[in-house]
């Protein structure tokens, strides 16, 4: 194989970063869960938690956005670790992070019929099975079934077609987003709107503990940041720049379903959020265009998470730490299909187990993101006393504050997570999808090589490169 076709080609412009990343983060979590947060927290409740999660992903995003731009190569998380502490904790940060962008995945596949069963009520047709109180019908999983091929031809066929894709959908998602956001405190809310605050603390740790869920997605620019065509610099700029408004996006809807609503109609709503639109612009077709623009959210949140899922089990697979077969580039579309595959294989499998997946899918997705994310902010301290005059073409402070802070709002927030706490993840579904996932990880683990084949995806092309010379 020519060395040409083991590189990625370097086609995302600022626009398409910014819309990769902000439109991975908004997604269309926010129309199926917001209803649930205000039913746990209350309206200040959720807006309190969201500047609280908030807060800790501003913290970590400083931290991506040095070291993204001090390492700008494929598998971000896989080479922030490899250089600051080593092979094996490299490895346990890649795959707590490929179950983060699969679990997102797998969930929008779930959330797709979701959507359209609001549209289309009645529409289930095909008994299959009962999952955890939830009838799956044939009907209902074949339209999750169907959008995860979609998005899987879509992702095989070329970075730039996603990103265009992307773009489209994120502009729709975004337009509608902010006519509730805007529109909401400018209208009237009902005599007896939704309560400031529900549940006490341990409402607003149970909204607190979805928020990494919610805000992962800004990490998908250090995976795919061989591929970007943008100054170092401008890198770690465009990744805070997006974590900053999702963190104003989140808190937005919060209020706005929370002012529009009261509980008794979130209790009755199959999805809040389209409702609250519906009240602000005062005619049930409003309910309707969030849910058309939602399917955009939708697919921006699936398409990101498919990029940066499929680059970090490539790069896993040609650093040596999952068969090399996953590390296989298209010679055509310049893109690692394999890892896409296997990617869409399991986002195609998700509808059959139903409705109740979301939560799991959250919350056990959740945890691996925090895990993650201390592991990189351990990463940026390390490196700041390790190697000072390491070239950092955007610098988050002058010292490594911002790299402590990021680690103890994450360690903060993984506790919340264990049993135990008030959030702890449920039992069984939630540890099996957890507990599963680092089952099949320690497999892989323990076959790791003494000595790795190569640092990062660049050494691996000028290894390829001389064996085939």
């Amino acid at each position: 194989m020519k060395k040409e076709q083991q590189q990625l080609d370097k086609v995302l412009s600022r626009f398409d970063v910014l819309a990769l990343a902000f439109g991975a983060m908004i997604g269309w979590g926010w129309v199926v869960l917001a209803g649930d947060w205000i039913r746990q927290a209350g309206t200040m409740g959720s807006v309190l938690a969201f500047i609280g999660g908030g807060i800790m992903v501003v913290f970590v995003g400083l931290v991506y956005s040095e070291l993204t731009s001090a390492m700008p190569e494929t598998g971000g998380v896989n080479v922030f670790l490899q250089r600051a502490m080593g092979y094996r904790w490299a490895f346990i940060a890649s795959w707590a992070i490929a179950l983060g962008y699969v679990s997102v995945v797998a969930f929008e596949a779930v959330a797709l019929p979701t959507v359209v069963e609001y549209l289309f009520p009645n529409y289930q047709v095909g008994y299959l099975w009962n999952i955890a109180g939830w009838d799956v019908y044939a009907s209902w999983a074949g339209i999750g079934v169907i959008g995860s091929i979609i998005v899987t031809i879509i992702n095989y066929r070329g970075l730039k077609q996603a990103a265009i894709f992307q773009i489209v959908c994120t502009v729709m998602l975004t337009v509608i987003g902010l006519v509730l956001i805007v529109g909401s405190p400018i209208t009237d809310s009902p005599q007896n709107v939704s309560p400031m605050f529900v549940g006490g603390a341990a409402g607003l740790f149970a909204v607190l503990i979805m928020t990494p869920f919610m805000f992962v997605g800004f990490d998908v620019i250090p995976q795919t940041a061989a591929e970007i065509n943008l100054p170092f610099k401008q890198i770690g700029k465009v990744l805070i720049t997006s974590v900053i408004m999702a963190v104003t996006w989140y808190v937005g809807i919060a209020y706005a379903v929370g002012h529009s609503l009261s509980l008794e109609d979130i209790a009755k709503s199959a999805l809040p959020t389209a409702d609250a639109l519906a009240a602000v612009m005062g005619t049930p077709w409003g309910g309707k265009l969030l849910i058309i623009a939602g399917i955009g959210g939708i697919l921006t949140s699936w398409n990101a998470f498919f990029v940066g899922g499929s680059r970090i089990l490539y790069v896993m697979a040609q650093t040596g730490m999952l068969p090399r077969a996953l590390g296989h580039l298209h010679p055509k579309y310049k893109t690692p299909t394999n890892a896409i595959l296997l990617i869409g294989v399991l986002s195609t499998i998700a509808p059959l187990f139903g409705r109740k997946t979301l939560v799991w899918l959250v919350d056990a997705g959740g945890l691996t993101i925090m895990m993650t994310y201390m592991l990189v902010s351990l990463s940026f301290i390390i490196l700041r006393k390790r190697e000072p005059k390491m070239d950092r073409p955007f610098r988050a402070g002058k010292s490594a504050w911002i790299g402590y802070a990021a680690f103890i709002s994450s360690a903060f927030l993984a506790v919340l997570y264990l049993p135990g706490m008030p959030a702890a993840l449920v039992w069984p579904y939630e540890w099996i999808i957890f507990g599963g996932w680092w089952l099949i990880g320690a497999y892989f683990f323990f076959k790791l090589p003494k000595k790795p084949f190569a640092a990062n995806v660049r050494d691996w092309n000028e290894e390829v490169s001389k064996k085939r010379a």
